[in-house]
């Protein structure tokens, strides 16, 4: 048996009681770029054999503790239903848990007086950002991209003005852990949103929350009698669905419907991946009152350029959106004051 550890620059001073700055830039970058998993012990192949049949024993013996069905069901049942009527009322819904809305929870995670509702359509969270180009395996992030991949602890090879994980999976694991693990956080997938919640105003409409249904309705809405929807009320919307599709750029297409843009958006445009992800994290706004839009769905409103295969830009405009909530709800709803909550 062997086992597998990881070192990174500031680890690897400590173990050897180096200052800070004993490592120069140059070396600390060509110590986190190899920090994958490196092998640090290897035992012999009886050893590992020993272990596997250690385990193969533990497992024959093993017998689960009882449970009855009912109980099962009851535990699923109350604590989502319970989630339901907590989250009826929220201070941040986010529209799509891709890699865009996740960074967005994240970074939400870090003002944990702040109420986090996330809706994701499909059963699974992670949007695209399982696979690279093509359905490939790595995932390229332009720096300084790369910053929230250190937050996170997710391994990476550093080729100067770029990282690559080796995996698209690993930074997607460990955002939806950082994210879900909070207190102050709740994922509803398999949940829709089908419209937006507004109120008139003399100057437009203000977003206030979100219409939701399960999603398998959503998809069936031609095939059966009418099945009404629910609400979500928030303080801040953000939506991050990505850019058009099936699936995608709901809020935008939406506020095109109603009037609150213009007809006509430009849409996404072609692929430049050098101009595309400054314009897309520069661009993450609140289009309109109460309403932020993050990720790719950016360039669907503003006409940005794809940027293909690197996803610095998602990550970076989730966390710039989850910063434009928090302004937004100090503004709006007196965030970091004593009416706060209240």
């Amino acid at each position: 048996m062997f086992a597998l550890g990881s070192i990174r620059a500031q680890g690897l001073r400590a173990s050897m009681h180096m200052p800070a700055n004993a490592l120069s830039t140059a070396a600390a970058l060509s110590i986190r770029g190899k920090s994958s998993l490196v092998p640090v012990t290897m035992t012999s192949p009886a050893d590992t054999l020993r272990y596997a049949d250690q385990k193969l024993a533990h497992f024959d013996k093993m017998s689960f503790l009882p449970i009855r069905e009912s109980v099962v069901s009851r535990e699923m049942t109350t604590r989502y239903m319970t989630d339901m009527v907590d989250h009826a009322e929220t201070d941040v819904v986010i529209i799509g848990a891709g890699s865009a809305g996740l960074s967005c929870a994240y970074e939400l995670t870090k003002h944990s007086d702040v109420k986090v509702t996330i809706i994701e359509q499909s059963v699974a969270p992670g949007g695209g950002c399982w696979v690279g180009g093509q359905l490939f395996s790595a995932m390229v992030v332009r720096k300084p991209g790369h910053t929230l991949f250190d937050e996170l602890d997710v391994p990476y090879d550093d080729k100067g003005d770029y990282v690559v994980c080796k995996h698209a999976a690993l930074f997607m694991g460990s955002v939806i852990r950082a994210a879900l693990i909070a207190p102050n956080t709740k994922l509803f997938n398999a949940v829709a949103v089908e419209d937006l919640l507004v109120r008139q105003t003399d100057t437009g409409i203000r977003v206030r929350g979100v219409v939701t249904n399960w999603s398998l309705v959503t998809q069936n809405h031609d095939t059966q009698s009418c099945m009404d929807p629910q609400v979500i009320e928030a303080k801040v919307v953000i939506t991050a669905t990505g850019h058009d599709g099936p699936m995608g750029a709901t809020c935008a297409k939406r506020l095109e419907a109603i009037g609150a843009l213009p007809a006509g958006l430009p849409g996404m445009h072609a692929m430049d991946m050098s101009t595309a992800e400054d314009a897309v994290l520069h661009m993450t706004n609140e289009v309109v009152p109460g309403l932020i839009f993050a990720g790719m769905e950016v360039a669907e409103v503003r006409g940005c350029n794809r940027m293909g295969p690197t996803f610095g830009a998602m990550l970076m405009s989730g966390q710039k959106a989850a910063s434009l909530a928090i302004k937004a709800l100090e503004r709006d709803h007196g965030y970091g004051t004593d009416s706060w909550n209240n």
